[in-house]
């Protein structure tokens, strides 16, 4: 069957998180026993956050905190989603109080440190006792040597980030840390030295670090060097933001340092450099939380708001989502991406032509960045809009090298548009330039296998490509289904039962599978199986939008039985498929 497809914990992030028990009561809420009064509005709060909906989890548990000022649980739970919605002068009373009764709770430490730091009450932060109101032992470590570093005590800041490499698994993050300061203080020939020690082992190999590095190697009037650094690190691949700090170095000038002008945004890359640890470790909402104090500490930290309008996207909050890119400024350099972002979560939440119009903007104002085009190719090629799709895609491939890795699906989804639009030798050319440029690809050899066994030409060559489809994906019931679809079309319908029975397994509501293992079914005589199978295939229909499944048709076989079926359209009978 051919389809239409449509940026356990390590040791660090155990550090990270050993102390953090307390933040799993503010997002997992419990029914207090003695909450008549307010029920209501806690259990709503408790579903609303359960689903990711901070917005209505804030109104509702700030509700039933008001009936019930004293409870811990909710107090929790209202400033995590006041801090998730990044409103933390909302959360911040409230956790001032949790602290000024002496409890205990990570989220609400979380918010008065962010706020303290924001303020650059540095003394204040320091005084405070890490044991009993501490975040986590990295994140306090290295927010102690960025606000020695803001009280002016770089002899203690160096010695703390220091104490802090040498604790197992903490070594990048330190002096990541350690060089950033030692840049953002103007010595860059200290914080290179802390980059280029290979013996420490690779700090964060992360798109930030690479470009700080390459203005730190500006500042030191090592142009070359820092463009060395560029290609290394992300090879030919350049976004506008990169492109720009490329042709500045190409140009001779000295790009100036700007990941960090101050302590307070160190203490703002503390956050953001964890919020992306946690990324792979930790769930979204949790994630988000550090997120958004990063981007309350600095506001024109752009990563920060990426990555939140991601994770807010991946919560499938797409409305917050798409707020949150509208944030971007419109003449900052990665405008584009937060704009690609934006459409994505349109596309999501139902509203596929504001998503296409954003991106035909996009197009308009990018003509040559490969991304944006192919972007809107994907969108109109998901609504069945082919013919527009491929001019989309036709400007991103002449955009893109051969050698780019996404280089084949390009070529690949240029092939679909053209086999839906009916023209099958533009079709065939571009999935054989995609198996080109990606030999074996599974998608590829199973879409052109299928497609020419439904035009039913060059049958041995579909089967040995959709037999290597398999083989590199047994598991996907799109390519089994493939393979037994192909022997059902050679005749072969003793050897097509297994493998049809094998994808309605790994594909059991599907209509299309289904149907075709009832055809499978009628060509070896099990006919109750057979329209069992058709019944089967109809309940899964969505008549609206059937896709691929052919309901009429189905219903028309459940009446007469496939072999009249097949004579009304003028197909050969299974008898002479099968004498073949």
């Amino acid at each position: 069957m051919k389809r239409i497809f449509e940026r356990g914990p390590s040791t660090v992030i155990r550090s990270l998180l050993s102390t953090t028990a307390a933040i799993a009561v503010a997002l997992s809420l419990s029914l207090p026993a003695a909450a008549q009064s307010f029920a209501g509005d806690y259990l709503a709060g408790r579903q609303a956050a359960m689903n990711s909906d901070f917005t209505a989890a804030a109104r509702y548990l700030t509700q039933a905190l008001a009936a019930d000022p004293d409870n811990v649980d909710l107090m929790g739970d209202a400033v995590a989603a006041q801090l998730a919605l990044g409103r933390l002068d909302r959360g911040l009373p409230i956790a001032l109080e949790m602290e000024a009764q002496g409890h205990r709770s990570q989220v609400a430490h979380l918010v008065v440190v962010a706020d303290l730091l924001q303020r650059e009450d540095y003394a204040t932060f320091l005084a405070r006792d890490a044991e009993k109101q501490g975040i986590g032992p990295l994140v306090d470590g290295l927010l102690e040597a960025w606000a020695l570093v803001g009280a002016g005590n770089r002899p203690a800041a160096m010695a703390t980030f220091d104490a802090l490499s040498e604790e197992r698994g903490l070594q990048g993050f330190a002096l990541y840390h350690k060089a950033m300061a030692l840049a953002g203080l103007g010595d860059f020939a200290a914080a290179e030295a802390v980059f280029a020690d290979q013996g420490t082992g690779p700090l964060q190999e992360t798109r930030r670090g690479a470009m700080a590095r390459a203005e730190m190697l500006s500042q030191l009037g090592r142009n070359e060097d820092a463009l060395a650094a560029i290609q290394q690190a992300f090879g030919a691949s350049r976004d506008p933001e990169l492109q720009l700090l490329v042709d500045a170095l190409e140009a001779g000038e000295t790009v100036p340092f700007t990941h960090i002008t101050s302590a307070r945004d160190g203490v703002a890359e503390v956050f953001y450099s964890v919020a992306g640890a946690l990324r792979s470790e930790a769930g979204a909402d949790y994630t988000l939380l550090y997120g958004r104090v990063a981007r309350h500490l600095r506001p024109d930290h752009v990563d920060a708001l990426l990555l939140n309008a991601e994770l807010l996207d991946s919560l499938q909050q797409y409305d917050l989502a798409n707020a949150t890119y509208k944030e971007m400024a419109t003449d900052h350099p990665a405008y584009h991406a937060a704009e690609l972002g934006r459409a994505s979560a349109l596309r999501q939440s139902g509203k596929p032509d504001a998503a296409i119009e954003v991106l035909e903007q996009l197009a308009k104002r990018y003509p040559d960045l490969s991304i944006v085009h192919s972007s809107l190719g994907d969108i109109l090629r998901q609504q069945d809009r082919f013919e527009d799709a491929v001019p989309a895609y036709d400007r991103a491939i002449a955009l893109t090298d051969d050698t780019a890795r996404g280089a084949w699906f390009l070529h690949y989804a240029r092939a679909i548009c053209h086999e839906r639009n009916k023209d099958w030798p533009k079709a065939e050319a571009d999935f054989r330039k995609a198996l080109e440029l990606n030999p074996g690809q599974p998608q590829v050899l199973n879409y052109l296998g299928y497609s020419m066994v439904e035009m039913q030409i060059n049958l041995d060559e579909a089967l040995e490509m959709i037999e290597q489809a398999v083989s590199a994906s047994p598991d996907s019931g799109y390519i089994v289904d493939s393979l037994g679809w192909v022997l059902y079309r050679l005749g072969r319908y003793d050897e097509a039962v297994g493998h049809m029975e094998r994808a309605v397994e790994l594909m059991p509501i599907d209509p299309v599978v289904n149907d075709h293992l009832g055809d499978v079914y009628w060509a070896v005589g099990r006919v109750r199986e057979a329209e069992f199978q058709w019944m089967r295939a109809l309940s899964f229909v969505d008549e609206e939008n059937p896709g691929d499944a052919q309901p009429d048709r189905i219903r028309r076989k459940l009446e007469v039985g496939l072999d009249v079926v097949l004579d009304e359209e003028g197909a050969a009978p299974l008898e002479v498929a099968n004498d073949d």
